[in-house]
């Protein structure tokens, strides 16, 4: 094989930059496929258990990390006698007094959750990370996967020798959390479709990409189950196995060199667990390095492991293989019974040790002294570069997303940041989210009852209303309450980005798409189910209720009504972009929509809100729509809505007898010189316009505030996106 080239130079290679070598890689590539426009089918994943220590290894890739150190600061928990250290307690007691701890304060302590690990991890070989709950072993995955902020984290990570940039490590490496995070609704084929969609590059065709999936399907053992959706607790799926192996496959669909994983076996039976690990096995036996944390493994677990670091309380206590656990505790004092299994002894013995006075402090300098010694004795040396590990590593097949052709030494320019163009990411969301929702036609026929029955409640309430003045009043408290009723039935949308929040952080920590095309991908999903909603109670409500404007009248109604569902619909995404939890998320829109509400004009005018408050009434989504179907319906200068006797109706006048309010007209029509008849029109729309206070903007100008203040939250949800999904410890 041409591919096979690379490997075959060292003398004439020796000098060439990464850049070179990925530039011949690619031209390599480019030859086997027979085009310049495809790479060949990546055949790394191709591996049976007979067929995996046939082929020699030729890319060693070796990951060491030393003296990592992480401290968190952590309020204390503030008690009376920690108040007051100097006095007494109610039971009599001499305080004790302690000296002040460098970093501490009165408010905050410094807790050490890693304290000067050390260790290495080769391709090949499946690295674990034990210890009881609290000793450090998420933190540890973290830290090796770059998932703690910068400069919090102490100590060194590096590939091959050389430091790993937050970018490269992004394209080269992939974590899968503890939780199955996936859609509910799509089957396992179309989940690791999905992933290969926004994983692999745009140069290999759909048959590759398909070919891609079915050879990851069959190594996951998910066959039998491809077709099947992953479910939820409403939803009949998959099983918990089947689920742990597919949240694997998603972040392998690119065969990564590093492969992180935070206890994957937890919560399995068994037999599960067993085949999530024979699985990691045959990844790590296809060149890459799994690092896994995990509770307590069983015998069939152990025997797939090659390396093994126990934590206690952040300290290391052990490092070495499995095998070697026996000959370790036997040479620190404790022999591992023959009847026992190995992980069991040594973390009940850990466990004892935490409890006893002077802790794990003699296992941990046991365990430093031991392996200096074993350094001494078998030292190894890697004598790949980084560079040329990636390069050759490349021209095996890993990293299907792809290589550039460039000059530069830089490890990080030989791989796109992104595997597709904004446009492509923004069109597979989409079909994503519509496959996801389709699937769940309930959710939207809710939306839609929802919206139907306040629609028809309030047809028949308000039905056909006049012209006179109560039926002005009645249309006022129509269209304020229509109006503020788009906003409320939009807060279903706050759920959305809360359960799909831990799947998109996951996605873009490692660059499967941008966090822009999200943004866009979410709003254009919105809005047919916008359109519809907005349709159907603009349709129930106009006619029934006698607004006025005809056709052209009911074209701006559904308009102002739509862009009303679309500002609210963005708000409740920018908070759900902000808010943790749904409860204080749904108590929060309730409470600003109220006061929207209050401040829109409708219980009190413009002109009589006091200046100290006239800010929020500009920051009303309610006043806009609500101002705009005014003019909508009363910016009619050949209508009127009062007329003669009508003036008397809502006051103390308007029970008299109707003789006695034309007579009442005409001693006006005499003290004002005029003529004033029961048909003399006193009061038209712009009047009532005027009374209002709605003078400000007109309709059109309205709407476009509306829609604008849609894509202003938006704005702020990306800022969310940007600020609130780094996904790293602080």
């Amino acid at each position: 094989m041409e591919l096979h080239e690379v490997t075959r130079r060292p003398a004439s290679n020796e000098s060439l930059t990464l850049g070179q070598h990925l530039k011949h890689v690619g031209d390599v590539q480019k030859d086997a496929s027979g085009d310049g426009s495809e790479t060949p089918v990546h055949h790394a994943l191709d591996i049976s258990d007979c067929g995996v220590g046939n082929e020699p290894r030729a890319v060693p890739f070796v990951l060491s990390f030393g003296n990592l150190t992480y401290s968190v600061k952590i309020p204390w928990k503030l008690s009376f006698p920690a108040l007051f250290p100097n006095r007494r307690s109610q039971l009599g007691a001499a305080a004790v007094a302690v000296e002040p701890i460098v970093g501490e304060n009165m408010f905050t302590r410094t807790k050490t959750l890693l304290n000067d690990i050390s260790g290495e991890a080769r391709d090949g070989e499946i690295m674990a990370v034990l210890g009881a709950s609290g000793s450090g072993k998420s933190t540890l995955i973290d830290a090796l996967a770059n998932r703690i902020a910068k400069g919090k984290l102490k100590g060194t990570v590096a590939l091959n020798g050389e430091a790993l940039g937050s970018r490269l490590l992004k394209v080269i490496s992939a974590y899968v959390m503890q939780d199955d995070l996936l859609f509910p609704m799509l089957t396992v084929e179309e989940t690791l479709t999905f992933a290969a969609e926004f994983r692999l590059p745009r140069s290999l065709s759909k048959s590759k990409k398909k070919a891609r999936v079915q050879a990851l399907i069959d190594q996951l053992g998910l066959r039998n189950a491809a077709k099947t959706i992953i479910g939820d607790e409403g939803h009949r799926g998959v099983s918990g196995g089947e689920r742990r192996r597919v949240s694997i496959g998603i972040d392998i669909i690119h065969d990564p060199i590093l492969l992180f994983l935070d206890e994957p076996t937890s919560g399995l039976d068994s037999t599960s667990a067993f085949m999530v690990v024979k699985v990691l096995q045959r990844i790590a036996q296809s060149g890459s390095i799994v690092i896994m944390s995990v509770h307590q493994p069983s015998y069939r677990i152990l025997s797939l492991l090659d390396r093994m670091i126990f934590l206690s309380r952040g300290q290391t206590v052990y490092s070495g293989s499995p095998s070697q656990l026996p000959s370790f505790f036997a040479e620190f004092g404790h022999p591992i019974p023959d009847t026992d299994n190995r992980t069991e002894f040594a973390l009940d013995l850990i466990r004892d040790l935490e409890g006893s006075t002077g802790g794990t402090k003699t296992l941990v300098e046991f365990n430093n002294s031991w392996h200096s010694m074993k350094k001494l004795q078998h030292h190894d040396q890697n004598g790949m570069s980084l560079k040329e590990a990636i390069s050759a590593s490349i021209s095996r097949g890993k990293l299907v997303s792809g290589a550039t052709s460039t000059t530069k030494t830089n490890p990080s320019s030989m791989v796109p940041s992104f595997a597709n163009p904004f446009w492509i990411e923004i069109v597979t969301l989409s079909k994503r989210s519509f496959l996801n929702s389709k699937r769940m036609p309930e959710l939207f026929g809710m939306r839609m009852g929802t919206v139907m029955i306040t629609g028809f409640i309030l047809a028949t309430m308000f039905w056909q209303l006049d012209n006179s003045p109560k039926g002005v009043q009645e249309r006022l408290g129509f269209f304020a309450f229509a109006m503020s009723t788009t906003y409320y039935t939009t807060a279903d949308a706050l759920p959305v980005f809360l359960q799909e929040r831990y799947i998109f952080m996951r996605e873009t920590a490692y660059n499967a798409y941008r966090r822009s095309s999200y943004l866009v991908s979410h709003a254009l999903v919105s809005l047919p189910a916008l359109v519809f909603l907005s349709l159907a109670f603009a349709s129930i409500t106009f006619w029934a209720v006698g607004l006025d404007g005809g056709f052209s009248g009911f074209l701006f109604y559904f308009l102002i009504i739509l862009a009303s569902f679309w500002a609210g619909n963005s708000f409740v995404t920018f908070l759900s972009g902000v808010v943790p939890h749904v409860m204080i998320g749904y108590t929060i829109v309730v409470a600003i929509l109220a006061y929207f509400l209050l401040f829109s004009g409708f219980f009190i005018n413009r002109d009589r809100i006091p200046s100290y408050w006239i800010w929020f009434h500009y920051l009303s989504l309610v006043k806009y729509p609500y101002e705009a179907v005014l003019q909508n319906e009363f910016d009619n200068h050949y209508k009127c809505f009062v007329k003669g006797v009508q003036i008397f109706d809502n006051t103390p006048l308007g029970s008299v007898p109707n003789a006695m309010k034309l007579k009442l007209l005409e001693s006006m029509s005499n003290t004002l010189g005029t003529s004033i008849t029961s048909s003399t029109c006193l009061t038209k729309g712009a009047d009532i316009l005027q009374q209002n206070g709605v003078t400000e903007f007109n309709k059109w100008n309205c709407l476009l505030l509306t829609v604008a203040w849609g894509f202003f939250f938006r704005l702020l949800f990306y800022v969310s996106l940007l600020v609130g999904s780094k996904n790293k410890r602080n």
